[in-house]
């Protein structure tokens, strides 16, 4: 019987070699992360009028064809404009094989740049969601938010997670390994998964986030450590513990916590829930086994939160509880942990922009 659980990078390079996760060209080693698989963007993108999804016995590739606007050739590097919705079909595909399912999300940095971007299938209902049995091609549907992009082809901005069964942490599960080993600093709020709070009240100085500013130049995304912060982003500061965020904007801030994942788990960050406020937290949801963990050279890492205010202003205070992290079972440990003998780029982090600034 097939193990219940998120499947780790061994079980991942199974896959590529068995033809169940297929690309043109092959997948290189660098996109294989402990319990994801990073995807490639392809040559072209096609500019649509907006967001679908397929739905049921329709394929990505028509829907395209009844909402294309223009496409874009992105061999030699393209830009995909702020506000305007693009379909990029991706290197990889799959077969997945009975038992198996897949969830996709965008990668951190992604996230960090307001640059929404989800994962639409064949037939598929949902963003994100790829159903057990799947075969067919991917598709990246990517809407720059606050910033222009320049893109190429293979540019890594989502992934994808595999797993068995249903490998869900529970809350007294999870407030079982919590006393056993502590996942977060300070008080445990467990309720449908592991609660975290936002730090406006920072130990040193004022600095608490950074709100994107409207009108900027073009972010190249293989630019690492280029741009200076101050020309995209206002720094957000204040002493009294508490911010107003504005409706439209995007903030970049930090968790009160510090949070650990265990070698053998996996966790996905969830948006809390919408009666607390007029806001989203998160885009970019995926943590790894071994964030924060001192198996892999951690000493618990802040979640960084990518938020957007929505219909009014909202006042958020210190402490407040804005999202949640779900814990899911790992099929098997890894061979390698986050942060240990890979580049990852956000082990340890505090408050911290898109590797793309300096």
């Amino acid at each position: 019987m097939t193990r219940i659980g998120v499947l780790p990078s061994q079980a991942l390079r199974g896959l590529i070699a068995s033809g169940a996760i297929a690309a043109e060209p092959a997948i290189i080693d660098a996109q294989v992360q402990p319990a994801s698989l990073d995807l490639r963007l392809g040559t072209v993108a096609y500019r649509v009028r907006a967001s679908f999804l397929a739905g049921h016995g329709r394929s990505v590739a028509d829907r395209v064809a009844e909402f294309e606007m223009h496409r874009v050739d992105l061999t030699q590097g393209a830009v995909l404009e702020k506000g305007c919705v693009y379909v990029i079909p991706l290197m990889e595909r799959l077969a997945l094989p009975a038992g198996l399912t897949a969830v996709a999300n965008a990668k951190s940095s992604t996230g960090r740049l307001d640059l929404l971007t989800r994962t639409i299938t064949d037939g598929g209902t949902e963003f994100d969601r790829i159903p057990e049995g799947y075969h067919g091609p991917l598709y990246a549907e990517v809407c720059p938010r606050s910033f222009s992009v320049l893109v190429r082809p293979g540019m890594r901005l989502n992934q994808i997670r595999l797993r068995s069964g249903q490998a869900v942490v529970d809350d007294a599960a999870l407030t079982a390994l919590h006393a056993v080993e502590p996942l977060v600093s300070g008080e445990a709020v467990i309720s449908e998964g592991l609660g975290f709070s936002v730090d406006l009240s920072p130990g040193d100085g004022d600095l608490v986030g950074y709100r994107a500013k409207p009108h900027t130049g073009v972010i190249d995304l293989d630019r690492i450590g280029h741009y200076p912060a101050a020309e995209f982003w206002e720094d957000i500061r204040t002493r009294d513990g508490k911010i107003i965020l504005d409706p439209g904007a995007f903030y970049i801030l930090v968790s009160r916590e510090a949070v650990t994942i265990p070698p053998d788990y996996a966790a996905e960050m969830a948006p809390y829930l919408a009666m607390v406020g007029e806001f989203r937290v998160h885009y970019a949801g995926f943590f790894d086994p071994g964030f924060g963990h001192a198996a892999a050279g951690g000493a618990g890492s802040r979640g960084v939160l990518e938020v957007r205010c929505h219909e009014a202003p909202f006042v958020l205070e210190h402490g407040q509880v804005v999202g949640r992290l779900v814990y899911e079972h790992m099929q098997d440990r890894p061979e390698t942990l986050y942060g240990q003998a890979i580049k990852s780029n956000y082990q340890g982090q505090g408050l911290k922009l898109a590797k793309q600034f300096r």
